[in-house]
């Protein structure tokens, strides 16, 4: 396990924390509130590749652990090039005979079932993805899940709407799209990526996180179970190789990927000159700006909600916080204050705020970070709670005294750790915000509709959300500029990346 960073020594706790400790003890603290629906996870899991679960052709495995207490969960198979060229394989000759040719109504009605069936199965699919990627249950029970099966509801409605989506055009499927996904959201990405992509008429070969692979396989087991014809979804698991070879394969007509900057610029590198076309959705240093006519404890709810209850596990987390001078102080305690409340314990206990940390090596790079920002001058803050022995885990943290020339105000961190900056007038706090090399999202906080909307227009951010942050809908497209990407993912925007038009 990764040392707790050597910062921990100086981390300090605000007197307001101190006295609500006093007074109230273990007033916060929860009897146990364990999820106990019984759930089967398979031993082993195998490629699903033209509609069957197949051996990968080396008979390779490796573990997949439970990031909570960092033992192995089950075994996910180590899929190879030859395996992709299988499952591409499969893909085209689904897209030739079947998918591309039956009516897109029916298309239609293959996506309402697997939403069906998610639902069906919500309960299931919340517990495992909590279990293989260590978020709290109550983030996967009430919001991934169903976002999952809304998505594939609201692309089932577009099957057959295509013409209507863009009036005066033709549009068709491109192919066979290559899909590879991250370990943050397992499952929503794979809806987000899945279901526009089927609605369009293409054939998809999947590629799930080698950290976060089990639900994706029980999502091929509902694609199966919903009668999908052979071939139309293929997923072949596997380490960061397996990927590339799914990039480099010549029979791929279109490549989706979600994940670190580092690998979507190589993947841009790899395509340049290729036929391939190609969506990034990749990292983000997301601003939450606080201004002083904002709801105050609506906002520091917002900014706990944005970067600690998914540990900081989303690429349009608010890790950079930028308060406005006047309300610092109220806002600097209102947060310390908060961040003494949050539980921090095993993912699936429903009263657990702050789950696990995905990995080891997540976990080891928090750390560095971390240590990096006391380093180079900042004040660290955390959460007096303790951590349990086993598993992956970091605690509730934040930096003030920050600037803009800190590795921590400038790199992404992915783990529960906000950087807090001030600014005093609109036009600083816009330029803040800017200063950066992403562009994914961006929150306001203020009590004045025209004040959003004039800083709304000026942020170079794909999705901005007032007095709210980390809401999703599958009807609002999601992307944004800069190194954080190209493309978009829902809404009718959705759709383009997998049409010729």
């Amino acid at each position: 396990m990764p040392r707790i960073p050597k910062s921990t020594a100086l981390t300090k706790r605000a007197p307001h924390a101190e006295a609500l400790a006093l007074q109230f003890g273990d007033a916060w603290a929860y009897a146990p509130a364990p999820e106990t629906t019984p759930v089967t996870v398979k031993d082993r899991y195998d490629l699903f590749i033209g509609g069957k679960f197949v051996k990968p052709s080396s008979g390779k495995y490796f573990p997949s652990l439970n990031p909570a207490s960092a033992k192995k969960l089950t075994e996910i198979a180590r899929g190879s090039a030859r395996d992709v060229d299988k499952a591409v394989v499969a893909a085209r000759a689904a897209y030739a005979k079947t998918w591309s040719k039956i009516h897109p109504r029916e298309r239609g009605k293959y996506l309402f079932r697997i939403a069906r069936m998610i639902q069906e199965r919500a309960r299931e699919l919340s517990i495992l993805e909590t279990m293989d990627g260590g978020k709290p249950i109550r983030e996967s029970r009430d919001i991934d899940i169903p976002l999952v099966a809304a998505h594939f509801f609201y692309y089932a409605g577009w099957a057959d709407k295509l013409d209507y989506a863009f009036p005066g055009k033709t549009p068709n499927p491109i192919g066979v799209a290559g899909q590879v996904i991250p370990w943050n959201f397992p499952l929503l990405m794979a809806a987000w990526k899945l279901a526009p992509a089927l609605a369009c008429g293409n054939t998809v070969v999947l590629k799930p996180a080698e950290t976060t692979s089990v639900t994706a396989m029980h999502l091929a087991e509902i694609i199966r179970e919903a009668g999908v014809p052979d071939g139309v979804v293929n997923i072949v698991t596997g380490p960061g190789d397996t990927g590339a070879a799914l990039v480099n394969h010549p029979g791929i007509d279109k490549i989706a990927f979600t994940g670190s900057t580092e690998v979507g610029k190589h993947i841009a590198k790899t395509l340049a000159g290729t036929s391939k076309t190609l969506t990034l959705e990749l990292g983000g240093k997301a601003a939450n700006i606080i201004m002083e006519d904002a709801p105050l404890d609506q906002a520091v709810e917002g900014v706990i909600n944005g970067i600690y209850f998914n540990q900081g596990h989303v690429c349009c987390a608010g890790s950079r916080l930028l308060v406005q001078e006047s309300v610092y102080p109220k806002v600097l305690r209102k947060l310390t204050d908060r961040i003494e409340t949050l539980r921090v314990g095993d993912p699936l206990d429903k009263n657990t705020d702050v789950g696990a940390i995905n990995s080891k090596e997540q976990l080891g790079r928090i750390a560095e970070l971390v240590d990096s920002g006391v380093a180079e001058g900042a004040d660290l803050v955390q959460s007096n709670c303790r951590l349990p022995s086993k598993g992956y885990w970091f605690k509730p943290s934040f930096f003030t005294g920050v600037t803009a020339s800190h590795r921590v105000a400038r790199e992404e961190i992915f783990g529960p750790v906000l950087s807090v900056m001030t600014f005093r007038t609109p036009a600083e706090a816009i330029d803040r915000a800017n200063n950066t090399c992403y562009g994914l999202s961006a929150g306001i906080w203020t009590d004045k509709g025209s004040k959003i909307f004039k800083m709304a227009g000026a942020l170079r951010a794909g999705v901005i959300w007032a007095n709210t942050f980390n809401k999703f809908d599958p009807t609002s497209p999601f992307g944004g500029y800069k190194e954080s990407g190209f493309g978009r993912e829902g809404g009718v925007q959705g759709l383009m990346p997998y049409l010729r038009v």
